[in-house]
């Protein structure tokens, strides 16, 4: 067994800068094996940053429909070594058993969210309805995603990785977690929230990536009903948005933004409320 190890590592590089070319060092993000398993089984190894663990383990339990609650999950045992790193979970409440019965494996590169599924329908399956009645102002949710960058510590040195948020326009508190992921990212997000017993239906996801259906998925299953990224969806994200009623909000730049999907939840002027 070998020390957790570090997010980032400070590494030798040689940089060229106004035609001189110099010896030089960058912080780099760290990225190794993470395996997820349940009952002594492994169900997934995702290549990811190892921070925030706890979260990462119960957020992607939960954003993969394994558990309900992260009571569900029980105790996460983390055990380091020279491969990588291992998040042993037992399932309660007759959950291992249910696992049991749909076990899957998958081995998945940076963020992957699908690989290893097998088959189509198990991909696109059904998504919860977010007939959730919150509301947001634009004003806030531009101030929300430009207080991102100061709350991401991790991408501040090594300019490399992607963060999830999560805004409660109530209080105005922002929640991020951070991984070379998007999809990694949002699971800590997950998890963060669950732990902390934040409720999703009540804020705003963020991420500083395009939205893919991963993303929608994972926020669905949480209970988001608005999420909103910097970069634009793909089609297949704008098509389940709609379907499961969630407001998808992207190209957010500075003061622009594109509302894809249910759009009334963006109020100009007007403070949230959940009814």
């Amino acid at each position: 067994m070998t020390d957790k190890p570090s997010a980032s590592l400070r590494v030798d590089c040689q940089a060229r800068r106004h035609d001189v070319t110099a010896r030089s060092s960058r912080v780099i993000p760290e990225e190794t094996p993470i395996a997820f398993t349940y009952g002594g089984s492994t169900h997934a190894v995702m290549m990811a940053t190892p921070a925030d663990l706890e979260d990462f383990a119960i957020g992607f339990a939960l954003t993969e429909g394994l558990v309900d609650s992260p009571q569900d999950a029980g105790e996460v045992e983390i055990v380091s070594s020279d491969a990588g790193v291992e998040l042993r979970t037992w399932l309660g409440g007759g959950r291992q058993e249910a696992y049991a019965a749909r076990k899957r494996s998958m081995a998945g590169p940076t963020g992957c969210g699908l690989c290893g599924i097998e088959s189509l329908e198990a991909a696109t399956r059904e998504l919860p309805s977010l007939d959730n009645a919150l509301t947001v102002s634009a004003a806030g949710l531009i101030e929300a995603m430009s207080r991102m960058p100061g709350e991401q510590k991790l991408n501040q040195e090594t300019r490399a990785v992607h963060a999830a948020a999560f805004w409660n326009p109530a209080s105005d508190a922002l929640i991020v977690r951070e991984d070379v992921g998007r999809h990694n990212a949002l699971d800590k997000l997950a998890g963060a929230l669950a732990r902390q017993g934040v409720a999703a239906s009540q804020g705003v996801v963020l991420m500083t990536s395009r939205v893919s259906v991963e993303l929608v998925q994972k926020a669905a299953r949480i209970g988001a009903p608005i999420i909103a990224a910097i970069s634009a969806p793909t089609a297949l994200a704008v098509r389940n948005a709609e379907k499961c009623g969630m407001t998808l909000v992207a190209v957010m730049r500075g003061r622009d933004f594109e509302i894809f999907t249910h759009p009334g939840r963006i109020l100009e002027q007007v403070s949230a409320h959940v009814a």
